[in-house]
């Protein structure tokens, strides 16, 4: 019992930990005018790896700084010669993908970091520069956690979420999953280029997706997945309010990342990128109502398309061992 609530303080504290963190950072980037040091997700990469120090994005220190700033720097790069567009966006992701393979990195959300420029028409090259000291900050900041908390290794025992969080974040071992994550991306991003909502692909989508796609026979990545859209509704729905309500500073920015951590535990998701939605109206030049209804439409589209893609791989696995069923039924029938 001792031991269960000390590892339960511990998250706790490494979760105030983060949200401090995502406010220190606010107020750089409201102190320097650069509003993009806010980089969205820094709010899930910072969740994971100071509540998750022994985690796969905690172990790759510097690859966790150095696989956003390169997609993001590609991206940037992409969007600087061309505009918003489904064929744009599926570029940006496969280029990103080859960023984190080249690198061997875990850090899926480079993808969001590759997208996000493109998305926000974001053209100045502060971008990966804004990228980079943030994630240099994360980085240090996990060093100096680490060397206060690992001594004690009562506090890192292993858990069921942790477990999940680490296959998530493992590369994927699905052998259609970049098809269907590339169809997913040219389907959803074509909806909102004809619609005009283009955050119904919004950027940390991206990352949910390659985790899901990758790894879908991974049960207990949240305990309703029906309810995941509304899990990111209203993350999104909170930053969007908050920042009407009390305007973009540092307050805003540390009640959104602490009522975002709070809804994704009441709801029991396994899913930090959904830490980020939270923060997109942050670095959004004109967000409205439509940014959190095209969250929850968005994300509804890979809750579907997820079922969809596990009920067909349980068919063809059903399929696959009749035909091997009837194939030695027949063996012994002609041995006989």
């Amino acid at each position: 019992m001792r031991s269960r609530l000390t590892t339960r303080h511990r998250v706790a504290l490494a979760e105030v930990l983060a949200v401090l963190f995502m406010g220190l950072i606010a107020a750089a980037a409201h102190t320097t005018g650069v509003s993009l040091l806010l980089f969205p997700e820094l709010a899930a990469l910072s969740h994971d790896v100071f509540t998750r120090p022994r985690g796969k994005w905690a172990s790759q220190p510097f690859r966790l700084i150095l696989t956003p700033t390169l997609s993001g720097a590609a991206g940037l790069l992409i969007s600087r010669y061309t505009h918003y567009g489904a064929l744009q966006i599926l570029l940006i992701t496969l280029v990103s993908l080859a960023v984190i393979r080249l690198l061997r990195s875990a850090i899926g959300p480079a993808i969001s970091a590759g997208v996000l420029p493109l998305v926000l028409g974001e053209r100045h090259w502060a971008y990966p520069l804004a990228i980079l000291i943030g994630l240099a900050s994360l980085a240090l900041s996990l060093w100096i956690w680490k060397a206060f908390t690992l001594r004690d290794e009562e506090l890192f025992s292993e858990t069921p979420a942790n477990s999940i969080d680490d296959a998530l974040e493992a590369r994927p071992d699905d052998r259609f999953w970049l098809a269907h994550l590339l169809a997913f991306v040219l389907v959803l991003a074509s909806i909102g280029q004809l619609t005009g909502l283009h955050f119904l692909l919004f950027p940390p989508l991206i990352v949910m997706a390659y985790e899901l796609f990758g790894h879908p026979k991974l049960p207990g990545w949240i305990k309703r997945p029906a309810l995941f859209p509304l899990t990111c509704f209203l993350t999104a729905g909170v930053g969007f309010g908050l920042l009407r309500l009390l305007g973009n500073n540092l307050l805003s920015v540390v009640l959104t990342v602490a009522l975002s951590i709070l809804v994704l535990r009441i709801f029991r998701a396994h899913m930090p990128p959904a830490l980020a939605v939270g923060l997109l109206p942050y670095v959004m030049e004109t967000p409205s109502i439509w940014y959190p209804i095209s969250v929850g439409l968005g994300t509804a589209f890979l809750s579907l398309w997820f079922a969809a893609r596990v009920r067909l791989q349980r068919g063809r696995s059903f399929s696959e061992e009749s035909t091997h069923q009837e194939k030695d039924t027949a063996g012994c029938q002609k041995s006989r």
